[in-house]
């Protein structure tokens, strides 16, 4: 045993303080595994006030995946990976080594590692014990054990599990945790809990000025890497319930919270039965273990954790209730609730091998919720356009800055900064895009056989085609171009008819940054352009080359429905340059496919926005808008709300400046702001007489329910709602507006009804000032000190649409509930400012206050620094001159901050070139 008072790593610590180490890009190609592994774990954590002590035995074997004398890059022992800045090494031993271990001879330390020398292991037992002490009251960077209000709890994805203990810290390191044993203050810390089953628990000494102590021990069956292990103490409530899965096996489920939220964790149950029986139904696919463990977190960096049989969430992710959550919290929880559940499987049983591979697991999860939300609901064309709305919105951005990157990345400094929008959301319409050219039932067959060959390894997006390629006897090899290629490709589209042939033709045309043509499915309809019938059903063209065409024998001329449900995640352009806005106009009245009717609405008024934003003549196309709309707003054969709702939105102001070369994000919203105006004046009597009709099918719902119809109907009310109070150009209006918006923010029942109307009444000016601060404030109040309802106040008021916007912001951050210690608090606080218009303001200051907070956050969160400022700042280039300009200044003035973190720099060093 090596003991001494000093840390063993106390030297390397001040060493690292004073002369951090240059951050290293880890490359994808250059992976290689490790020498040694471990197979079992056994942990001990004692918590106390301000310190922690952890115990930890590795079983160490000999990795026999080794092949062809491949290996870690020459290094003869056990890496083990160890932030020596959080982690005190105190003691250190390997079994059947009888004299004390001696640095540089039998382990060496260097920046975040601890190796035991081959030869060591060699004359050993092959077992290391190791004890260190860690603070998790100090650490404010949510990585690893930390506490988060009176509770800890750990996040050790990706890279977590460093900032605890020793440890090979990779996803390829699959072991068993045998046992994990937890200890702490018996009264502050009844519950203990940790992944698997829980073997025993009880009282023990230890504990000072007579304070009890409690202990758990737990076991987990099912080998797993490193990020998935998880450990919770808390004084907590708990909702318990049960599930039967098919084979049999009785589950109990066990969500955990704040005593007083445990009211709020009913819905999230109920998410999880149907997830777990979906995915029984969808893939065959059972839980595999008694027990399931679910524990509400306030401060979380990210939206949940899929750790082994615990799952971790953020608090907006699992609670839920009629008062304090809208219509999308539930949406949400019911998503990510599926999504962590769905990761048992996919994710869990088979990981990842590296990072890189990252999408396999979360693209094909994502992927596996999007069904799972859209076939529960019986809303799978409500789903599709939020979904889309998303890649189009966040993605594609990404994709035209200089953080883009294939969905598997090939490098990366800080792996944080790669739980992107291209990494899942694009991720997962690569998977989409294997169940559309191979079907349903082939992309089941693929993915029997992925967990066939791959379950308990860890392995890559290769092994994923192969399985999908061998199980439908198909060659998919170039498909694999798809997670090489960065950016959003093109595809051009030319149409010609021959009324004497009966031919109509379409050529297709693809542009990206691969060398060679991807394998692009285009989902194609037909409709004739004098019934509007549908004379061609949706059929998927395979693009397999960089220009092909494709004929079809009609009767009549036909205007054609192109990438239907958004079968490819691409931009679809005419060749031309030009919308037909006909077609557009005819698409949206007349589509079979939902999406598709959608779309097309929304490419006719991002015209006639952008031409008005242009200041081009944009009378004939707001025309076909008014008329477009006006349709859509009285067809008695739309039955779905939430469909005619969607129809009836303007296209948002992220999703119109992807269709500029030059963003001028105030001159975007003004154009939006006028021909939404303009809609409004055309239709409000139509619009007012149809939300007083809803208005009076709400007020006549006394029970509350978030189905299809409820949601869709409160989805449609508040579209109405929006439009009405987007008439405030006169005093009259001023006050009208404020009257309607105000019955129904004092009027709601629920929160969905409450916040539209709040969100409306905070833009308010004018004759409409004095109900806006009474909202303001009422909202506050009403709230009552509970952190989820008060986030959506400070994301209201922070992205409000007034002149003095910055103003009221700088004010926000002063507020007694304002935090940067709480990701939820300061995201909504900096990140929808930042969202806004007025972030723009070319006076620049914007861009000053959030190059101020960013200094701030870098300093306790990094995680949360790096991605506020990817959203931000990254696509400056795409700005005018001046905008620019101020905002590289800012990017600038980051890379040049003392004691920059490793997060932030990759993202600014990234922004600038």
């Amino acid at each position: 045993m090596t003991m001494t008072s000093i840390p063993l790593n106390a030297a390397l610590a001040a060493e690292t303080k004073a002369n951090p180490p240059k951050s290293v890009e880890v490359i994808r190609l250059q992976y290689s595994p490790l020498n040694y592994v471990v197979s079992k774990v056994s942990l001990d954590f004692k918590l106390y006030t301000g310190r922690t002590i952890v115990e930890s035995v590795l079983t160490v074997t000999a990795n026999n995946d080794l092949q062809n004398g491949e290996s870690d890059g020459g290094e003869d022992g056990l890496v083990l990976d160890g932030e020596e800045a959080t982690v005190k090494l105190l003691e250190l031993s390997v079994d059947g080594c009888e004299e004390a271990l001696v640095a540089d001879v039998d382990y060496v330390l260097k920046p975040g590692k601890l190796i035991i020398k081959g030869d060591t292991l060699r004359r050993s037992k092959m077992i290391v014990r190791t004890t260190v002490e860690i603070v998790p009251e100090d650490n404010t960077q949510l990585s690893g054990l930390y506490k988060s209000g009176d509770m800890y709890c750990t996040q050790c994805e990706a890279e977590g599990f460093r900032r605890i203990t020793y440890y090979p810290d990779r996803p390829d390191v699959m072991a068993t945790f045998e046992q994990v044993r937890v200890e702490a203050n018996a009264k502050d810390f009844p519950v203990l809990l940790s992944n698997g089953n829980l073997v025993k628990e009880g009282m023990c000494d230890g504990g000072t000025n007579g304070d009890k102590r409690k202990f758990a021990v737990w076991s987990d069956p099912f080998p797993k890497p490193s990020y998935l292990f998880a450990l919770v103490a808390g004084d907590l409530g708990c909702l318990e319930d049960s599930f039967t899965t098919r084979s049999g096996r009785n589950v109990a489920l066990r969500f955990y919270s704040e005593h007083k939220n445990v009211s709020k964790l009913s819905y999230a149950v109920e998410s999880l039965k149907r997830a777990m029986k979906w995915d029984e139904v969808t893939f065959g696919l059972e839980y595999d273990l008694d027990l399931f463990n679910v524990v509400a977190v306030e401060s979380f960096n990210m939206g949940a954790m899929e750790n082994k049989s615990l799952n971790v969430f953020n608090t907006s992710c699992v609670l839920a209730d009629p008062k304090t959550s809208s219509d999308e919290n539930y949406f949400r929880v019911e998503g990510i609730i599926g999504h962590e559940y769905f990761h048992n499987w996919t994710g869990n049983r088979v990981t990842c091998r590296d990072w890189f591979q990252l999408t396999l697991k979360e693209g094909l999860t994502v992927f596996r919720d999007q069904q799972f939300s859209g076939q529960i609901n019986n809303c799978a064309a409500v789903k599709r356009i939020s979904d889309v709305l998303t890649v189009r919105g966040m993605q594609f951005k990404e994709d035209a800055g200089p953080m883009s990157h294939p969905i598997r990345p090939d490098s990366y400094v800080a792996m944080d900064n790669f739980y992107t929008a291209t990494v899942y959301r694009k991720g997962a319409e690569v998977i989409r895009m294997y169940d559309t050219i191979l079907g349903r039932d082939g992309f089941r067959k693929g993915m029997d056989l992925y967990f066939k060959r791959h379950d308990g390894s860890a392995v890559t997006c290769d092994d994923f085609l192969a399985a999908m390629a061998d199980a439908n006897e198909t060659d998919l090899s170039q498909f694999a171009r798809w997670y090489s290629t960065s950016g959003t490709p093109t595809v051009t589209y030319v149409t010609s008819f021959d009324k004497e042939k009966g031919l109509f033709v379409i050529g297709l045309s693809q542009c990206s940054r691969s060398d060679e043509p991807l394998f692009i499915p285009v989902a194609l309809g037909l409709l004739d352009k004098e019934t509007g019938e549908e004379v061609l059903s949706t059929t998927v063209l395979e693009l397999k080359e960089m220009n092909q065409t494709f004929t079809f024998h009609v009767k009549g001329d036909v205007v054609p429905s192109i990438l239907r449900n958004f079968s490819a995640p691409v931009k679809m352009v005419p060749a031309s340059g030009v919308v037909n806005e006909s077609d557009m106009a005819f698409l949206a009245s007349h589509d079979t496919d939902g999406f598709n009717r959608w779309d097309s609405a929304q490419q006719l008024y991002a015209a006639a926005i952008l031409k008005v934003m242009d200041g081009k003549e944009y009378d004939e196309t707001l025309d076909l808008v008014l008329s477009t709309f006006g349709a859509t707003l009285n067809d008695a054969s739309i039955s779905d709300d939430a469909i005619r709702a969607y129809a009836l939105i303007l296209p948002g102001e992220s999703t119109l400046a992807e269709a500029v070369n030059v963003v001028d994000p105030p001159a975007i919203r003004n154009a939006r702001k006028f021909v939404k105006k303009a809609i409004a004046k055309k239709f409000k009597s139509e619009l007012s007489d149809a939300y007083e009709k809803l208005t009076a099918c709400v007020e006549a719902d006394t029970v509350f329910k978030v189905d299809g119809e409820s949601t869709g109907r409160r989805r449609l009310r508040n579209v109405y709602l929006g439009y009405l109070c987007a008439l405030n150009e006169t005093k009259e209006e001023q006050i009208e507006a404020a009257k309607i918006a105000t019955a129904q923010f004092e009027s709601a029942t629920g929160m969905t009804d409450k916040l539209a109307a709040f969100n409306c009444l905070v833009s308010m000016s004018g004759e409409g000032e004095s109900a806006r601060e009474a909202a303001i404030q009422k909202f506050y109040d009403d709230a009552n000190g509970d952190p989820l309802v008060i986030d959506k106040w400070f994301a209201c008021l922070a992205s409000a649409d007034l002149p003095d916007l910055l103003d009221r912001v700088v004010k926000l951050t002063a507020h007694p509930d304002f935090t940067l210690k709480v990701p939820n608090r300061c995201r909504a606080v900096i990140l929808s400012f930042a969202a806004s218009a007025a972030f723009h303001d070319d006076n620049g200051k914007g861009y000053e206050f959030l190059g101020d907070m960013l200094e701030k956050i870098d300093k306790v969160n990094s995680r949360v620094s790096a991605r506020t400022t990817a959203s931000s700042f990254l696509s400056w280039k795409r700005y005018n001159e001046k905008r620019a300009s101020m905002m590289k200044a800012q990017l600038e003035r980051l890379k040049a901050m003392n004691g920059i973190s490793k997060d932030l720099e990759e993202i600014v060093v990234k922004g600038l070139k």
